[in-house]
């Protein structure tokens, strides 16, 4: 058995008709750069997220980098957010000239440390990214309550996190803006790169739309530089028909989780969901101290598995020059030599998720 850690096509077969002829519709239009149909996704995905605003754009980089734009972080201001994430997260804070300051996580749930957040505030720390990995969010209320406390500005990076929810509230409600990435692999991926951005603040979806299209309010009149960070029409019909089916493909993730969750050994550690939260389950994680070992059964059985994230931000060769050193970030780091993500779609069959429990089983008991 061939078991991949995120079947792409099986997905796009699920729903071959719909997809093909949501394309065939953008084709026959000729209206590839906005127009309606991302107008159509972006009111339809706010609607979804429950926010007053949706702003397509180009990736969810671009969705993390115009957050901080809007966010007014300038050169030497500091930002916190956690180093077990993807080097997308810190690069922004580079591009506006922010200083890059890590708290570290917890084990249980691999998000961030909230007291150890707090202690690290300062006089120069302007902005909050929050990331909820995996497809967890953290304890939004409370951290809400930290970031209006010390007048930061507060940015959720939902880029795992589609339809995940904190005390009934997803990313958006919280934070002064929720940044989303639409790549293929995550639960709600288009066909190559994609994002937005989603607020509940009429003047910041405004200052996004600028900064997103060229600063542009007509094709030639331009009331600042901005970007070229549009989201493709092609793009945006795709996510149109996929938001249709994304709390259907959730619940499904969350019953393969539940199956991990019973089925697994107990001597397998794993990232928990907590009270409050529902997570989305983008990744589902375990821990094992024989990780690479285990990785290489489970491949040779025919199961693909990845690591979320091998080597953590601060100790990454990029930042050599900011002084970071290991056993800084403890936690961080030693999820970074445990952590395995196993295959979890919302296509996998019971045959599969028996198949990958039974073989984890075998190595851990032999």
């Amino acid at each position: 058995m061939n078991i991949p850690l995120v079947d792409l096509k099986a997905n796009y077969l699920s729903i071959k008709n719909e997809i093909d002829r949501a394309i065939q519709d953008v084709l026959n239009s000729s209206s590839f750069i906005m127009g309606p149909f991302v107008k159509r996704f972006e009111e339809n995905f706010a609607r979804f997220c429950q926010v007053k605003h949706a702003v397509g754009c180009a990736n969810g980089t671009a969705a993390v980098h115009l957050a901080l734009l809007v966010a007014r972080v300038k050169k030497g201001d500091e930002v916190l957010t956690v180093p077990n994430t993807f080097i997308a997260t810190t690069e922004c804070i580079s591009y506006v000239g922010g200083k890059i300051k890590f708290v570290d996580v917890q084990p249980q749930t691999a998000l961030i440390d909230i007291d150890a957040l707090e202690k690290a505030i300062k006089k120069k720390t302007k902005a909050l990214i929050v990331v909820d990995l995996y497809g967890q969010m953290p304890d939004m209320q409370r951290i809400r309550e930290i970031a209006v406390k010390h007048d930061l500005f507060l940015i959720e990076d939902a880029a795992q996190a589609h339809a995940a929810e904190w005390n009934g509230h997803q990313p958006g409600y919280y934070g002064d803006i929720a940044c989303y990435s639409f790549f293929p692999a995550k639960n709600l991926g288009c066909y190559g790169d994609g994002g937005a951005v989603t607020t509940n603040y009429d003047e910041l979806a405004e200052k996004l739309r600028l900064l997103m299209n060229h600063g542009r309010t007509t094709k030639y009149e331009h009331t600042i530089e901005g970007y070229n960070y549009r989201l493709d029409a092609l793009q945006a019909a795709i996510l149109d028909v996929k938001l249709t089916h994304l709390l259907k493909w959730t619940d499904l993730r969350r019953e393969h989780a539940r199956f991990y969750d019973r089925n697994l050994p107990s001597n397998v550690g794993r990232i928990i969901e907590v009270k409050g939260a529902k997570h989305v389950y983008y990744m589902y994680e375990i821990r094992v101290q024989q990780r690479d070992s285990l990785m290489e059964y489970l491949k040779q059985q025919g199961i693909e598995c990845g690591i979320h994230y091998p080597l953590p931000l601060h100790l990454q060769p990029a930042y050599a020059s900011l002084g970071f050193r290991k056993g800084q970030f403890p936690v961080s780091e030693q999820l970074a030599q445990e952590i395995i993500s196993i295959p979890i779609y919302p296509e996998l069959t019971n045959e599969q998720r028996q198949y990958v429990v039974d073989h984890i089983k075998k190595f851990v008991h032999r």
